[in-house]
């Protein structure tokens, strides 16, 4: 429980990274590594098990997503990705987060962000706040013909874990969903994980893009009616 966290941090701007690693370090956690490219970044992770990975996507050799499929692939237990982007949100952020990635920070991150998003995502939760992602899946879920699909089946979930999945695409915080759903919040909770589980994802911000790629909800539309979602619902 006192183990101090550790990261690793790949961007080919020295700059970035030094100042990076003053702002963590400052904060009690651990740098294990820098990487200049994509490579680099691998073998790092690799050759150190580090909590979170701060992840910049146009680096040479090998670009940051390559990169994080490769990291993910690898099956590093507890290990997880942050990428890093710039405020036109690159559109290979969505290809990222789709693989596996737990967000992105801007690059314009203020220190006590930086810090707060590391530290969020090393305890199993997602950075992004869900009307983010919904912003940045919705700009490029039809447009991004590289990223790999998620084809989760829905069936597997119940029809309350279906209304969940809908709600929580559409943007809606824990607390809104216990409000809309007149849940109580452990129960919410509970949902969120049970859906997490049976489809075989690792955070919240891979389930807002199942429900894009299922068709469970379109970019820029809206919810579709409970009877309409592609689950036991139907039966």
């Amino acid at each position: 429980m006192t183990e101090r966290l550790r990261a690793v941090i790949a961007d080919d701007q020295a700059l970035v990274r030094t100042g990076f690693r003053m702002i963590l370090a400052a904060d009690g956690i651990d740098v294990a590594a820098e990487a200049a490219d994509g490579e680099e970044a691998v073998a790092a992770v690799r050759r150190t098990r580090p909590d979170v990975v701060l992840m910049d996507i146009r680096m040479p050799r090998m670009d940051g997503l390559e990169a994080t499929r490769r990291i993910l692939a690898d099956g590093a237990e507890g290990t997880r990705v942050l990428i890093l982007t710039t405020y036109d949100l690159d559109h290979y952020v969505y290809a990222a987060l789709a693989a596996g990635a737990s967000g992105f920070l801007l690059k314009d991150v203020t220190p006590e962000h930086l810090v707060a998003a590391v530290r969020l995502v090393r305890s199993g939760d997602a950075l992004l706040a869900p009307t983010i992602t919904r912003r940045l899946v919705e700009r490029f879920a039809r447009h991004d013909t590289a990223r790999p699909d998620l084809h989760r089946d829905l069936s597997r979930l119940t029809p309350r874990e279906v209304d969940v999945l809908r709600l929580l695409a559409t943007g809606l915080s824990n607390a809104e969903l216990a409000d809309r759903l007149t849940l109580s919040m452990a129960t919410v909770k509970t949902h969120v994980a049970r859906i997490l589980s049976k489809l075989g994802l690792r955070d919240r911000v891979q389930a807002v893009v199942v429900a894009y790629e299922t068709g469970l909800i379109s970019p820029g539309g809206f919810p579709q009616e409970p009877g309409r979602a592609r689950g036991p619902a139907d039966r």
